[in-house]
């Protein structure tokens, strides 16, 4: 336990950094020391205006969707016992992203898309769910533990069909809304406000870890199999319903304030667990902690590469994601 709270204690020391920077990087770059002193001492400065109304608004955004979609990833990969898995394999981000693009073109408003994103997430998560548990009516308990492949395959054709509707939706949609709605597919971090908007996505990373983690026990015994867990008397059941739940709040969150940021989910519980093990003790406070350093690094990537315009974060994370990845496989592969 001394290994992984020194783990910890990095990351954070890590993720510290990593907001430090976010907050002095922009389009003016602003010094750390007088970031640090007008974190506490606010005035009334144009200075302090912007750290405080845009940045750190901003950078406690980008480390709660990091931290929630890395954790999500981690939980989808046990409760699917694929270590290919990641947070959208269900179609959340799908239901999402029709929910947001319907208000992008109805509404507009940062309000209108959140709310549609997260009813979109949710009928989603509830689509799959029902779907995916008809055969827990059966009296076949073989069929009822190993549920996971047809939860797997649900969300995969459900997928498909929120990326047909999406299709339609940008076919259809007014010149004017376009660009907006490419963006937010994109993933977009720039709509986060300051107050209880900006804090959400931190507030709920909290509250899913805390749920999480007491179960990694049981989780480290799930991924030896059902057949095994149910002998060792770990309610398998139980445990995935509490696992799907988990991990599908997060990513709708995640979605709902960055839009369908990829890879995070995917890369950074697979390289963690490369490094440190599959023990869920240690792994899922890694993840929350490293996805919301990584999202916060790309995320100030792209504010300043091409500054004063911005990218959209969800294409710096797969620029970088996908050669990471791919090193990735490629160790493995070596060391095997």
């Amino acid at each position: 336990m001394a290994r992984a709270l020194r783990l910890w204690l990095l990351l954070a020391v890590a993720a510290a950094a990593a907001a430090l920077l976010a907050l002095a990087s922009g389009s003016v770059a602003t010094p750390p020391g007088e970031v640090w002193r007008l974190l506490w001492a606010p005035d009334a400065s144009s200075t302090s205006q912007v750290l405080h109304g845009l940045r750190l608004p901003r950078a406690l955004a980008a480390f709660g969707v990091g931290g929630l979609l890395a954790l999500a990833g981690a939980l989808m990969q046990v409760l699917l016992r694929n270590p290919l898995a990641d947070p959208y394999v269900l179609g959340v981000s799908g239901g999402a992203s029709v929910g947001a693009l319907l208000a992008l073109m109805l509404a507009g408003s940062a309000l209108a898309v959140q709310a549609g994103a997260f009813g979109g997430a949710l009928a989603s998560i509830v689509l799959v769910f029902t779907l995916a548990q008809r055969d827990l009516s059966r009296l076949d308990t073989t069929a009822r533990l190993d549920s996971a492949p047809r939860l797997l395959l649900t969300g995969v054709m459900l997928a498909a069909l929120w990326s047909a509707l999406i299709t339609v939706l940008l076919m259809l949609a007014p010149e004017a809304r376009l660009r907006g709605m490419l963006f937010w597919l994109a993933g977009d971090l720039g709509g986060g406000e300051a107050g209880v908007a900006s804090l959400a996505p931190l507030m709920v990373l909290g509250v899913v870890l805390l749920l999480a983690w007491p179960l990694a026990r049981e989780l480290n015994v799930l991924l030896r199999g059902t057949a095994a867990a149910q002998s060792l008397g770990v309610p398998v059941l139980r445990l995935r319903r509490i696992v799907y739940a988990l991990a599908s709040l997060a990513t709708a969150v995640a979605v709902t304030t960055g839009g369908a940021i990829g890879f995070v989910g995917l890369v950074v519980p697979h390289a963690l667990r490369l490094l440190l093990g599959n023990d869920q003790r240690v792994l899922l406070p890694a993840c929350a902690l490293a996805g919301g350093t990584l999202l916060l690094l790309t995320d100030t990537i792209a504010r300043t590469l091409v500054a004063p315009q911005q990218l959209p974060v969800g294409v710096i994370t797969a620029l970088l994601g996908v050669p990471t990845f791919i090193a990735l496989l490629l160790g493995r592969g070596g060391r095997k």
